[in-house]
């Protein structure tokens, strides 16, 4: 058996959602300053490093972060690579064997540097939605900041993953996880009344290695 953690580490200065509170930490009690403890404060964006979306992110009438079925976020998974992609089209998928798949995450490798925003990144045309509500797929996870371009204004993408109830987790970190299957953990916290949520996302192989 093998981790992988998938997440990513949270630290002062990392990238965020071109216009998104930034990530901050910092010790409020120390210590070395007589406290019995060390204490930390933070705040971040809901959508900070490997996160969920909740669907009252872009639905108003949507679930909550708190609202959320646990069961979506563990369980049995897949892992796909996808390179050199400008977006996932149905074609893409139809060579492979998704049947039976619940939960599903793509390798795209196209977020070269994860410390600077990037411009463009490989993303899900918005009718492959469909397609994947036909084979049972309730959860698609992606190597990259957002389902939809990054210039996109209107999020066609999680709209229609939305209307076909799959649910969207985002900046998974897949750089050395090799394509097979898995069991994923990546539980949203409680946050009520929350957009979204960020997870710690690890993928266990059911390998003997």
């Amino acid at each position: 058996m093998k981790i992988y953690d998938i997440s990513e580490p949270l630290y002062n200065g990392m990238t965020v959602w071109p216009g998104d509170k930034t990530y901050h930490y910092e010790l409020t009690s120390l210590i070395e300053s007589d406290s019995c403890a060390n204490v930390g404060h933070v705040s971040f964006s809901t959508h900070t490093g490997t996160h969920i979306d909740a669907p009252y992110h872009f639905d108003n009438s949507g679930k909550k972060t708190h609202e959320l079925d646990l069961s979506l976020y563990f369980g049995p998974c897949k892992v796909i690579h996808l390179f050199e992609k400008q977006s996932i089209t149905i074609e893409d998928l139809q060579s492979l064997h998704l049947h039976h798949t619940q939960r599903l995450l793509i390798r795209t490798d196209s977020w070269k540097d994860r410390t600077s925003f990037p411009t463009s990144f490989t993303y899900l045309e918005p009718e492959i939605a469909t397609y994947l509500q036909s084979l049972g797929i309730k959860l698609i996870g992606v190597d990259v900041p957002s389902v939809d371009p990054a210039d996109s204004e209107t999020l066609p993408s999680h709209l229609a993953l939305h209307q076909s109830g799959i649910h969207i987790l985002e900046r998974v970190v897949l750089k050395e996880v090799p394509a097979g299957n898995y069991e994923l953990s990546a539980l949203p916290l409680p946050i009520v009344g929350g957009d979204g949520s960020p997870v710690r996302a690890v993928l266990r192989s059911y390998s003997a290695d």
